[in-house]
């Protein structure tokens, strides 16, 4: 026990430390030094519409989409004005990508630009590999819920009002969505990391973040009362909201955010932590590889690394150490239906 929390206090101390570093791409001398040469590359392609030997044909249209050369019909396709990469935006990419072959040369290994590591492309999506694991993750949340939802309503008995005996089952089904909702806009995001998108991801996963932690505050601590839930979900309702509309509507602090996840996450994993060592839960060894999983996993994006291959880095395997864990988690949830409904009919009997 002593030993899991160290790993969690930890892991949330490296997370604020790291929050407040600086992009290395944006502190690199050289990068400051050929900044004028970055901007000359974009200008040069946005007139050619090539970066070396890569040219886009709908350069031929400026950024603010009106007409170089060429007829109409040859302006930006659907997908690409969807996704926001118009000729400026591919002009950007690749001039940063020979900004790292240029690295790569002078034996130098690869640095964020911007907060962001330089991802390869695959048809337009930004991060191929993070997209297809928060698919799979988004699946695996999916199955969970509707296995849930199976259980407690056709496998489970019922009250003679056709409710669930289990107290909790209202709050497992908004968790399942707001999880969900969170994985979709995840997906989206590193498919195409605009300012929208961004905002999106980040709103639904402060939101998915600030239930969990009320989840993890009403399940363990057995919170049934309705007058008490209110007292307990509200002051934190509040506080994610406020947090959210601060992030879309003044500011999007990285920092901060990096800051009240990390700390909401943290105190979640504590919670359950302490209560899985503390209940005679008949699967808490299911609720220990959890809380163990994802203190562990918490290191990948404190140690992070630069994409290999441009294509896997270490919120991508996050997203790969999550697959499995979710799926013990919605196991563990199911089990605690049963054995919740089981303890109340013996109570009635």
């Amino acid at each position: 026990m002593a030993q899991l929390q160290w790993i969690v206090v930890l892991s949330a101390l490296s997370c604020l430390v790291s929050a407040s570093d600086a992009s290395d791409g944006d502190a690199d001398a050289l990068y400051k030094h050929y900044y004028w040469l970055s901007r000359i590359c974009v200008e040069q392609c946005e007139r050619s519409g090539c970066v070396g030997k890569k040219c886009f044909q709908h350069c031929k249209f400026s950024s603010d989409g009106k007409p170089i050369d060429g007829p109409w019909y040859m302006q930006e396709p659907l997908y690409l004005k969807w996704k926001q990469w118009d000729c400026c935006s591919d002009c950007r990419y690749h001039c940063m990508l020979a900004r790292e072959e240029e690295r790569e040369k002078l034996g130098k290994k690869p640095i964020k630009y911007h907060g962001k590591w330089p991802f390869q492309r695959v048809y337009g999506i930004q991060e191929p590999v993070a997209v297809a694991l928060s698919a799979l993750n988004l699946a695996m949340q999916f199955h969970g819920w509707v296995s849930f939802f199976i259980l407690v309503y056709y496998k489970l008995p019922l009250k003679q009002n056709k409710r669930t005996y289990y107290e909790y089952t209202g709050l497992w089904h908004i968790y399942g969505v707001l999880s969900m909702n969170s994985l979709f806009w995840s997906a989206v995001f590193h498919s195409g990391d605009v300012e929208l998108t961004e905002k999106l991801d980040y709103s639904s996963a402060v939101a998915f973040i600030g239930f969990s932690l009320i989840l993890s505050l009403l399940r363990p601590f057995n919170v049934r009362d309705e007058a008490a839930r209110v007292m307990v979900v509200a002051p934190l309702i509040a506080f994610v909201t406020t947090h959210i509309l601060y992030l879309n509507f003044y500011k999007l602090d990285y920092d901060l955010n990096m800051k009240v996840c990390a700390g909401m996450g943290v105190v979640q994993l504590i919670v359950w932590a302490v209560w899985a060592g503390v209940t005679h839960h008949p699967s808490r060894w299911k609720l220990w590889v959890v809380v163990v999983g994802e203190g562990v996993a918490m290191l990948l994006d404190i140690y992070d690394f630069p994409p290999y291959k441009g294509f896997v880095d270490a919120h991508a395997l996050w997203h790969a150490t999550a697959i499995p864990l979710t799926y013990l988690w919605w196991n563990f949830i199911r089990d605690d239906a049963e054995f919740r409904t089981s303890a109340l009919l013996k109570k009635t009997k």
